[in-house]
């Protein structure tokens, strides 16, 4: 009735026009066509597993957040749903943070029984590995976001397992592109004594050789964590002759632990830059980072969570949007349809890097470009200029087709 009446009649009666809207809603939906009714979305779930963070020191300068890796998911997932209320997908992520002592196949185990299709690991190499054989068969696709072991992508490779962070051997071709391009050839290797510290010396020695640089000189660090003492001692006088008489352009420090690679810079005996683990590093992320809208990443991450984006909370999103890409460009939720297409040429993630990323079939190991930097500046971005291939200059990084030991099966 007050829809026939006058515009002033209208007025007069706009506050019950919104009730009688309802009813007409109320009573007409019911009988809505197929086409008409939205249906209820497909929830995708993704798992996320990590371990829980040692307790750290009385005194750490810049201590792990405790949410760190979980907070890069959880904007994947804000950002996959985005577009996912468009294409009738819901995504979820599942956190599972293991104790001490816990068991992941097992947590593993209970999350693809609870139907989860796709799994993040945070886990070291050996776990991950665990993982993969259980789950072997299973209808599931693994993500591997933290182990940078290249023998995950050489002889112990898995084909349920996609690698998003790089392996050691790409941190250190990157490294050494640099040092080739700024023709600084002559190295001092300085090794700790971790077994993760000896795999990255290897991995380094491997891209010299590549790179055509040279080892001038080796030696292992027996000072211990001088980079976390407190105060001076009769060591660090030794520590600081360490460098003596060695001629070489550039220190590399092999320190993954971070026990004594921030202590030799500005400590050398000659004046000397300090690169690897320490001083210029290679890695996926950084704060500084803000071109090819990268900074409009930052800000949304520090928004939703309260701190910078790190480079593990980076490689967690990239998996978690991995999903969601493969998903919206197939209108798939099976994972072995989305395992297929992601190892195809077809499919592409945007990642704010200036170019699409994409997965080598050889290995599973995502191709991105790396960024080098110091602690508070971005110094380049590799690959560099002049460093071509047949295919992408993205696979002058790491193990290309011809050198790999990885056979999936």
């Amino acid at each position: 009735m007050v829809l026939l009446r006058s515009s002033q009649s209208l007025w007069v009666h706009w506050p019950f026009f919104p009730w009688i809207l309802s009813v007409f809603v109320a009573i007409t939906s019911p009988i809505l066509p197929a086409w008409a009714q939205t249906p209820d979305p497909t929830d995708i779930h993704i798992g996320l597993i990590t371990r829980q963070l040692p307790p750290p020191p009385l005194y750490e300068f810049d201590p792990a957040p405790e949410d760190e890796g979980l907070a890069g998911g959880r904007l994947a997932v804000r950002d996959n749903n985005t577009t996912g209320q468009f294409t009738g997908h819901r995504y979820v992520l599942d956190e599972e943070t293991l104790e001490e002592g816990q068991d992941p196949v097992a947590a593993a185990r209970v999350l693809v029984t609870r139907g989860v299709g796709y799994l993040v690991l945070n886990l070291p190499a050996d776990e991950l590995l665990a993982i993969a054989d259980a789950l072997k068969g299973e209808n599931v696709v693994l993500f591997n976001v933290s182990a940078t072991d290249d023998r995950l992508r050489g002889a112990d490779c898995r084909s349920n397992v996609f690698h998003v962070v790089p392996s050691r051997a790409m941190l250190t071709d990157a490294l050494s592109q640099f040092l080739a391009f700024k023709r600084w050839r002559r190295l001092f290797l300085i090794v700790g004594p971790q077994p993760g510290d000896k795999m990255y010396a290897e991995a380094m020695k491997r891209s010299a050789r590549k790179f055509g640089l040279a080892i001038a000189a080796e030696k292992p660090w027996e000072f211990g964590p001088l980079a976390r003492a407190k105060a001076d001692s009769p060591t660090t006088a030794g520590a600081l002759t360490f460098t003596q008489n060695l001629d070489y352009d550039v220190a590399i420090v092999a320190d993954e632990a971070g026990d004594f690679g921030d202590y030799l810079a500005f400590r050398t005996w000659d004046p000397k830059l300090v690169m690897g683990t320490q001083g210029l590093t290679a890695t996926t992320w950084h704060p500084t980072f803000e071109v090819w809208g990268a900074a409009q990443a930052q800000t949304r991450f520090r928004r939703a969570s309260d701190r910078l984006m790190r480079p593990l909370d980076y490689q967690v999103w990239m998996a978690v949007r991995t999903v969601g890409e493969a998903v919206t460009q197939t209108k798939a939720t099976d994972p072995t349809v989305v395992r297929g297409f992601i190892r195809g040429a077809d499919f592409s993630l945007p990642a704010y890097k200036g170019v699409s990323l994409s997965f080598r079939p050889w290995d599973q190991q995502l191709r991105q470009p790396l960024l080098l930097v110091q602690p508070r500046f971005l110094v380049s971005v590799a690959p560099e200029q002049g460093f071509l291939h047949q295919r992408t200059p993205l696979d002058t990084l790491g193990f290309d087709q011809p050198e790999t030991a990885c056979k999936l099966q």
